[in-house]
C-alpha cells in the first residue's frame, strides 16, 4: 500500500492484448447504421424506407413508429429533482428512435440493419425523411425568455427543474449590509469527454433463455441491467445480462443509457442475430454526452479585512435537448462545492436546468465539482482585488483549520479531517509564490505578461450506493476477486492486488481480479465519481476480514490450538508463543477437504461484503499555476504548475500521479482550447478535432506534484478518493493566473476557452 507499483493490466493492453467491443465478434452478427436528423427541431412529416429495404444486403429498416408499436420505454432521471412550483422534475419522452419529432442535430430517425456497415450507408441514403422545420434555441439565457419556443409539450418555461440549497434571506440580509460585495458573471464552456474508443456496442438476444444482453462500454453495468429490464423492455431482471469488457475511456460519458444500445438490443431480438454498432467520430462530436454549459451570476460579500461573510450563485443550465439520468448531476449534485475550504457561514445557490435543441447533458469528469471551485475560487481573486490585499492572505483568514473538524460548511457539507492550510502553504511555496512579482516584472521588461493564479478546492466522493466485492480461494490456493466496478482506464486491476496482496500476504501472481459480467455478482455499484479506491477497497478489505475469520478456525484445527491463540500476519496464521504455522494458501487448500475442517464447517474459503458507506469522504487540495502570455499572438503558456493533494491513504501512488496528471490535462483543455459551439440553426461547429480543439502535450509544461494524505475513519482504508481531483482544482488555478496576467490592463473577467484570439482580442481592447 502506498508504493508506486507498476499497472498489472499495461502488458496486455500495451501488446494489443485488450478485448475492446470491437474486438468482440459473434457469429452471425450484422451491423446497424443509424440514419440521423441534420435538423436541429422539426416535426418528422414522414419517412419513406421501402428503397432502402430493397438495397442489397439490408435485413431491416426500423423507424420510431416501429419503436413505439412495440411499447418500450426510457430510462428514468438520474435523481429526484422539483420544478419550481414543487411538482417533479420534467422528463421528456426520449425514444431510441425519434418518433414525430427530432429536437437536436443527431436524432436517430431511422435504423437500417445491414451485412454490413457501408450496405446500411448505402440504403441510409435512399430512406426519404420528410420533416417541418420549428424554431431552434442553442442557449441557456434563451430558454426562458419571453416568447421562447417551447421545445417539450407540458415544459411551457422550458425548465425541466429548478434546485435551491441554503437559506437566501439570510445570505440576501448579509450582502446588502456587507462592506464590500464582490461579482462576477461568467459562462463556463460546454464540453465533452473526446474518449479514444468511441461509444459502441452489440445487442444480442438469447431465444433459448428469453433473455436481452448487452455487450458495451459502461460504467454501472449492475444499475444498466436494472433500468433496461424494468424500464426499457419491461421484463424480469434475470431477463437481461451486461458485459462490460476492456473500455477505453469514458470519464462519465458512457453510463450506457444510449438510444444506440437500446435499438440494437431490441433488433437482436426482432432479425434473431447479434447486432453491431461503432460510433464514427462525427457523430460522437453530435450526440455524445456533452457537460458544463453553464452561466453563473455569483455575489462574494466579505468584511473589511477580508472575511467572507456570505456567498449567493444563481446558475442557469443547459441540460440539452433530453434530460438523461445524468443530467440532473451537473446543474445540482454538487452545488455544496461552492463552500470549498473556507468558513463562509452563509451560501444560497440555485440553479435553474432548462431545455435547448443542443445535445443531452450528461457527466464529465467532476460534474459539477470543478464549476463550484472555478466560481468561488474566481469570487475569491476578485475580492482580494477590490480589497487590495493578497491572494493567499485573503485565503488564508478564511481557511477551515484542522482543530475545527468535523466542520459543518455554509452549505450542505459536513468535513471530516483535512490540513487545507497546509495543502496550500505547501504548494505556495513548491511554486515559489514569494518570488513571484520579480518574475512578473522580468517579463514585463521582455515583452511578456505573467500570472499566478491559486485554486483551493474540495470535492464530494462516495455518497452514493455502494460497491460489492467477493473474494474467492479456489482449490490450489489462487485468488480471484471479482468487483461490482468496471474499469475505464483506471487501473483497477493493479488496485484491487495491491488490496488484497496486502491483507494477505500473497504474490499479486496469485491474484486475478474479474469484473464486467452481471451474471458474476449479484449487485455492484459500477465506477464513478472517484469511488472505487474507497468503496471497493473497502468492501475487499471486510470481505477479506471474514475469510480471515473462517481461516483462523481452520488453522486452528490444523494447528491443533485455540482460536484465540492463533494471530494472523505475513500471510500465514501463527501460533502465538510458538513457531507453528500455516500459510493461508495452505489453509485454503485445506478449506476444500472435509477431513481437514472442523466438524459441520462447509468447504470454501470465500466471502463478499458490500460496503456502503454512510457518509461521504472529501478529498481535497491546492494549485498553484504560473503562465505567461505573448502579448502580440495571445499565446499563454503554462510555465509552472504545482498541485498538492489530500486523497486519504494513498493505495498506488503512481497510479494516483497518473489520475492527477490527467485531470489536470482535461482542466488546460477546458481552460484554453475546447468548447461545443453551435450556430443560431443548431448546427454543431465543433464537429471534429480540426474545429474542437484537444489539449496537446506542447500546451502544458512539468507538473510538481506532493500529497499531504490526512486518512479518513469513515472507510475502513482510509481513502477519499482521486479520479477527479485533478480537473476539480485545475480550472479555476489556470483562469485565475490568466486573469491575474490581464488585470493590471483593467481586465479582469476572462470566460473559457482562453483561446490567443480571444486573450489577444481583449489585451487589444484594453490598449484601445
Amino acid at each position: 500500500m502506498g508504493q508506486s507499483v507498476p499497472r498489472t493490466e499495461d502488458p496486455r493492453l500495451l501488446r494489443g492484448n485488450g478485448r475492446y467491443v470491437d474486438d468482440i465478434r459473434l457469429p452471425n452478427e450484422c451491423h446497424a447504421y443509424m440514419l440521423r436528423t441534420p435538423h436541429a427541431h422539426a416535426r418528422i412529416v414522414s419517412v419513406d424506407c421501402e428503397a432502402a429495404r430493397s438495397m442489397p444486403g439490408v435485413i431491416a429498416v426500423y423507424t420510431g413508429a416501429d419503436w413505439v408499436a412495440d411499447g418500450h420505454g426510457q430510462h428514468p432521471a438520474g435523481h429526484n429533482r422539483v420544478r419550481r412550483d414543487g411538482s417533479a422534475l420534467y422528463v421528456p419522452t426520449r425514444h431510441a428512435i425519434a418518433h414525430k419529432e427530432v429536437k437536436v442535430t443527431g436524432d436517430i430517425v431511422a435504423m437500417v440493419v445491414a451485412e454490413s456497415v457501408n450496405l446500411g450507408k448505402d440504403a441510409a441514403e435512399q430512406i426519404i425523411v420528410d420533416y417541418d422545420l420549428l424554431p431552434v434555441i442553442t442557449e441557456g439565457t434563451q430558454a426562458r425568455a419571453e416568447g421562447a419556443p417551447v421545445l417539450h409539450a407540458g415544459c411551457d418555461d422550458n425548465e425541466g427543474y429548478f434546485y435551491t440549497a441554503g437559506d437566501k434571506q439570510a445570505v440576501d440580509a448579509a450582502i446588502a449590509s456587507a462592506h464590500h460585495v464582490t461579482r462576477l458573471n461568467t459562462k463556463i464552456n460546454r464540453i465533452t469527454a473526446n474518449t479514444m474508443e468511441p461509444r459502441s456496442c452489440i445487442g444480442d438476444y438469447d431465444h433459448r433463455f428469453e433473455r436481452y444482453i448487452l455487450m458495451g462500454g459502461t460504467q454501472r453495468p449492475h444499475l444498466l441491467r436494472k433500468t433496461l429490464a424494468i424500464d426499457v423492455f419491461g421484463v424480469p431482471e434475470t431477463a437481461v445480462k451486461m458485459i462490460t469488457p476492456d473500455v477505453g475511456g469514458s470519464f462519465g460519458m458512457k453510463g450506457g443509457h444510449a438510444p444506440e444500445n437500446h435499438a440494437c438490443m431490441w433488433a437482436a431480438k426482432k432479425i434473431g442475430r447479434p447486432v453491431r454498432w461503432v460510433c464514427e467520430r462525427s457523430d460522437g462530436h453530435v450526440t455524445d454526452y456533452h457537460d458544463r454549459d453553464q452561466l453563473t451570476d455569483a455575489q462574494l460579500a466579505v468584511s473589511a479585512t477580508g472575511e467572507f461573510l456570505a456567498l449567493k450563485v444563481s446558475n442557469i443550465c443547459n441540460i440539452g435537448a433530453w434530460l438523461d439520468p445524468g443530467g440532473t448531476i451537473s446543474p445540482a449534485g454538487h452545488l455544496g462545492g461552492l463552500a470549498a475550504t473556507y468558513k463562509t457561514p452563509l451560501i444560497y445557490a440555485e440553479a435553474s436546468a432548462v431545455f435547448t435543441n443542443t445535445s443531452a447533458n450528461g457527466p464529465f469528469r467532476g460534474s459539477g465539482r470543478p464549476e463550484a471551485s472555478y466560481v468561488m475560487e474566481r469570487l475569491i481573486d476578485n475580492a482580494a482585488r477590490d480589497l487590495n490585499m493578497d491572494r493567499a492572505e485573503i485565503r488564508r483568514r478564511n481557511i477551515v483549520p484542522p482543530e475545527d473538524m468535523p466542520f459543518k460548511t455554509g452549505l450542505l457539507y459536513t468535513l471530516d479531517c483535512g490540513e487545507f492550510g497546509e495543502n496550500m502553504e505547501n504548494t505556495l511555496k513548491m511554486g515559489d509564490y514569494d518570488g513571484f512579482e520579480s518574475r512578473r516584472e522580468a517579463a514585463r521588461k521582455d515583452g511578456k505578461i505573467r500570472g499566478l493564479g491559486i485554486a483551493n478546492f474540495i470535492e464530494q466522493t462516495a455518497q452514493l450506493d455502494g460497491e460489492t466485492v467477493s473474494i474467492q480461494f479456489d482449490q490450489s490456493g489462487t485468488v480471484t476477486v471479482i468487483p461490482g466496478s468496471v474499469d475505464h482506464g483506471q487501473g483497477h486491476d493493479t488496485m484491487y492486488k495491491i488490496v488484497v496482496s496486502d491483507a494477505l500476504g500473497i504474490d499479486e501472481e496469485d491474484i486475478r481480479v474479474s469484473y464486467g459480467d452481471t451474471d458474476s455478482l449479484p449487485y455492484g455499484g459500477g465506477t464513478y465519481a472517484s469511488r472505487t479506491a474507497i468503496l471497493g477497497s473497502s468492501a475487499a478489505v471486510r470481505a477479506i476480514d471474514k475469510i480471515l475469520e473462517k481461516g483462523t478456525k481452520i488453522a486452528a484445527h490444523i494447528l491443533e490450538a485455540a482460536d484465540a491463540d492463533i494471530e494472523f500476519k505475513d500471510g500465514a496464521f501463527h501460533v502465538v508463543g510458538t513457531d507453528k504455522e500455516v500459510t493461508i494458501q495452505d489453509v485454503a487448500r485445506a478449506s476444500y477437504r472435509s477431513d481437514l475442517l472442523p466438524e459441520g464447517m462447509e468447504r470454501g474459503l470465500f466471502d463478499t461484503d458490500t460496503f456502503t458507506p454512510g457518509t461521504p469522504t472529501f478529498p481535497n487540495g491546492c494549485h498553484v499555476v504560473e503562465v505567461e502570455i505573448e502579448p502580440e499572438t495571445g499565446v499563454t503558456e503554462i510555465l509552472k504548475y504545482s498541485v498538492t493533494d489530500d486523497v486519504g491513504t494513498v493505495i498506488n501512488a503512481l497510479t494516483l500521479e497518473g489520475q492527477i496528471h490527467g485531470g489536470i490535462g482535461q482542466g488546460v483543455g477546458q481552460a484554453f482550447t475546447e468548447g461545443m459551439q453551435y450556430d443560431a440553426d443548431g448546427q454543431l461547429l465543433t464537429g471534429s478535432f480540426l474545429d474542437y480543439g484537444m489539449p496537446r502535450a506542447d500546451d502544458m509544461c512539468s507538473f510538481d506534484l506532493d500529497n499531504n494524505p490526512v486518512p479518513t475513519k469513515l472507510n475502513p482504508v482510509g481513502a477519499k478518493g482521486a479520479g477527479e481531483a485533478g480537473n476539480v482544482g485545475a480550472l479555476a488555478a489556470i483562469m485565475n493566473a490568466v486573469v491575474d496576467a490581464l488585470a493590471p490592463l483593467g481586465i479582469e473577467n476572462l470566460d473559457m476557452p482562453a483561446t490567443p484570439e480571444k486573450v489577444w482580442r481583449a489585451i487589444q481592447e484594453a490598449n484601445a
